[in-house]
């Protein structure tokens, strides 16, 4: 009873550390239970205790996934419910290998086993077709912003890696004050635990105090049309669209505007990506930049490609018949009125509603249930580069498109290609008024202090905000809310150490895991 009681425990800590109802010192202690629980079944040695860890983590993290991301079935019921019931089980077999490795050598080894293991399972979700990194733990400190600004060195893998490391120590504490019951032990600990939490802290503090933002600067206006996805977004024409952005436009935009932004797919039609230049979209954008002609317009496309040439399918292309396919594009395009209109297509897409993983596999068993938002059921198709819109100002933004805001060393590719401030364009309606939009928007800063880069965020629906070098909120429109808001941004050509190295925790954590999972095979071989 008190394993399964230990079990809920750790599920409940790591949930109520989460953003942004959550307050992340929980983090630091979230593993402990589920880890004393396993350690307790490897000493009492019962019969199917392989079945019973992965049965007692899976729990656990079956709690975390449920309170933290439950609002994922508004969109897809389906998709919803798998993601949190696969990646509950993916995550309770990392904690099973760990318990594998653990009864084989001992704890200082083990213990960098699972720090270096979950770290690879972060990474892994990261890139595989599965992707879904939303609980990685670095991560759950995006709304205490001000703890993590060295985030700027290390990404979220550093926080990651604080997390872990620190619930290994107070782990270790408890078993060696079962051990001796020593006083000596509990001050001794509690001094080294609170040194590990509150330093990092303390550096960020340091690194906050003295940062610097950069000095130039351009003023953006940021539009939230708020159109219901499920009820208005697919019956409303390209036109009325045009003609609302419009009237949100003109309350804010004046001469000295350099960027206007307007949300993803907030032009939905489908526009037919050939005739681009005959679209209501460039329309509405050549008709903003004849009354602006200073002006910038970045802004979210539904776009589309029919052929008949079975060289051009790629593995996102969609069958409509025999030889008849087409490619579809959730796209951001840029004007103004010194180049030809520029495109970018997103290529880091939703499992379930905009990719189908594995499909070769799947689509057999499982159809199409898993790519169902709005009345869509396609594949999107992406491209490789990450695209760059130059401004007549000369200054260079990302085109980021919604879920490509949580992937960190993605968003760097950007930086690389040169944009002086990352602008982020999304629709978080699908989720309703959940937690989900909120934690999408917080994630937001993390990007913002990994690559020192003020943002832009337009929202269709949910939180369209600024936020500036340090990962703070300067200005925001409210969930639910139409209109426009304006602010100044500062924009700067700098890298910072994570955007020139990016992930390299990651790849550090993938060869020691290996080495020292082969390290407690050859050790129990030859123990035997």
């Amino acid at each position: 009873m008190k394993n399964l009681l230990y079990a809920i425990l750790s599920g409940i800590l790591l949930a109520l550390a989460w953003p942004t109802y959550g307050f992340p010192l929980l983090l630091f202690f979230g593993f402990v239970p589920l880890l004393y629980t396993e350690s307790k079944l490897r000493a009492s040695q019962p019969k199917f205790i392989k079945l019973q860890v992965l049965g007692y983590s899976y729990l656990t993290f079956l709690i975390w996934n449920l309170i933290t991301t439950y609002w994922l079935v508004f969109s897809t019921p389906f998709g919803g419910a798998f993601a949190i019931l696969v990646n509950s089980l993916l995550m309770a077999l990392v904690f099973l290998l760990y318990h594998i490795v653990a009864k084989r050598t001992n704890f200082k080894a083990a213990s960098a086993f699972l720090i270096c293991l979950w770290i690879v399972f972060e990474k892994l979700h990261l890139s595989w077709d599965f992707s879904w990194p939303w609980l990685n733990l670095g991560n759950g400190f995006s709304s205490y912003i001000n703890w993590v600004q060295w985030y700027e060195y290390t990404g979220t893998f550093g926080g990651s890696l604080w997390v872990l490391l620190v619930n290994i120590a107070v782990f270790k504490s408890i078993l060696l004050y079962k051990e001796h019951r020593a006083k000596e032990i509990v001050i001794r600990s509690g001094i080294k635990i609170g040194l590990m939490i509150s330093l990092p802290i303390v550096i960020s503090y340091v690194i906050l105090a003295n940062y610097t933002e950069g000095k130039e600067t351009i003023e953006a206006v940021i539009l939230q049309p708020n159109i219901n996805p499920y009820t208005e977004k697919y019956n409303t024409t390209d036109t009325h669209i045009g003609e609302l952005l419009l009237k949100l436009s003109d309350s804010l935009v004046t001469e000295k505007t350099d960027l206007l932004v307007a949300p993803e797919t907030v032009f939905a039609d489908g526009t037919l990506l050939s005739r681009f230049d005959r679209s209501q979209a460039n329309y509405f954008g050549n008709q903003l930049i004849s009354r602006y002609p200073n002006l910038n317009f970045l802004s979210g496309v539904s776009m589309f490609e029919r052929f008949n040439d079975p060289k051009k399918v790629g593995k996102q292309s969609n069958l409509i018949g025999p030889n008849d396919w087409y490619n579809d594009y959730n796209s951001a395009f840029f004007m103004n009125s010194e180049s030809n209109p520029e495109l970018y297509h997103k290529s880091k897409l939703v499992v379930g509603v905009e990719n189908f993983p594995y499909q070769d596999i799947l689509k057999p068993l499982l159809g199409n249930i898993m790519i169902d938002l709005g009345g869509t059921v396609a594949m999107k198709t992406t491209q490789e580069n990450r695209e760059v819109f130059k401004l007549n100002t000369e200054q260079k933004t990302a085109p980021i498109i919604c879920y490509e805001s949580v992937y960190g060393e993605y968003v760097t590719g950007y930086v690389k290609n040169g944009a002086d401030f990352l602008t982020i364009i999304t629709n978080d309606a699908w989720w309703d008024n959940t937690q989900g939009h909120k934690q999408h928007l917080s994630y937001a800063s993390l990007r913002a202090v990994e690559t020192r880069k003020s943002i832009v965020r337009s929202a269709n629906t949910g939180i369209s905000a600024f936020i500036n070098e340090k990962g703070e909120i300067i200005k925001q429109l409210g969930y639910e809310k139409q209109g426009s808001i304006k602010s100044e941004i500062t924009v700067n050509n700098k890298q910072t150490f994570y955007v020139k190295h990016g992930d390299y925790i990651a790849r550090i954590s993938q060869f020691l895991a290996l080495f020292l999972f082969l390290f407690s095979v050859i050790k129990y071989k030859r123990s035997r």
